[in-house]
């Protein structure tokens, strides 16, 4: 993978600094994306290109997005607020914008002639199916992690060959967002980097050792569940 050209949204947060300075290191370029309104500057252990933008405008990001080789969606926020409106913030930055995101690289990932496919790593949770005593977090997350694993097994041959899609669940990690998580950011970056060298789709960090067993059970589910749904269109 070395060379290719990194996107990172999140970049400003914990584990986006920190994957950050692992993939320059490493002699990766990284193009950053933020919501901060904050100038930028351009470091070492920087993003070597800074790109900001807005939930629900991620349509105005294609060109930055045709430049990326693989794409690391790792914005959310943790709002515990019991309102509405946070509910549809929550979804709507955790789930949908994720999804936009997927589906506009998607695009770009099958039009690409290159004989190298596209990657992109969702960071979704361990929400997805474990409580995080936060409802409209974990409703979030479910949501988005069960529409990025339909989309990857719905894939077909010749779409695998352009895009692999890896998730990744996270265990609570120290960060703004969980100042008392039990990983650092520096030690989730690292293993995320090693775990994606593999050619595996699923990639869980966690000191809970029912996200090793319950997560593999829920895609084996996802993985079924969409084969009936290709030979169901088959038949019809």
């Amino acid at each position: 993978m070395r060379g290719k050209t990194i996107g990172i949204t999140g970049a400003s947060g914990a584990l986006g600094k920190e994957l950050t300075k692992l993939f320059r290191k490493k002699g990766y370029k990284v193009i950053g994306f933020t919501h901060s309104k904050k100038n930028h500057e351009i470091t070492n252990e920087s993003p070597n290109e800074w790109i900001e933008w807005q939930c629900g405008k991620e349509f105005l990001l294609k060109e930055h997005l045709k430049k990326i080789d693989i794409l690391i969606l790792n914005h959310g926020i943790y709002d515990i607020s019991k309102e509405n409106s946070k509910y549809e913030n929550s979804i709507e930055i955790n789930a949908l914008s994720k999804f936009k995101f997927l589906n506009i690289f998607e695009e770009i990932a099958f039009k690409n002639n290159s004989q190298i496919a596209k990657e992109i790593w969702i960071n979704t949770s361990e929400a997805e199916i474990l409580p995080a005593l936060n409802p409209s977090y974990e409703i979030s997350k479910s949501l988005i992690g069960q529409l990025v694993s339909f989309k990857k097994n719905l894939l077909d041959k010749n779409e695998k060959k352009k895009l692999k899609i890896k998730k990744i669940i996270l265990g609570p990690f120290k960060s703004e967002l969980n100042p008392i998580g039990i990983m650092s950011a520096e030690f989730v970056s690292n293993n995320i980097y090693n775990f994606a060298n593999l050619n595996i789709f699923l990639i869980i960090i966690s000191p809970n050792p029912l996200s090793y067993f319950l997560f593999p059970i829920k895609e084996l589910y996802f993985f079924l569940y969409c084969k009936i749904l290709k030979i169901s269109k088959d038949i019809n």
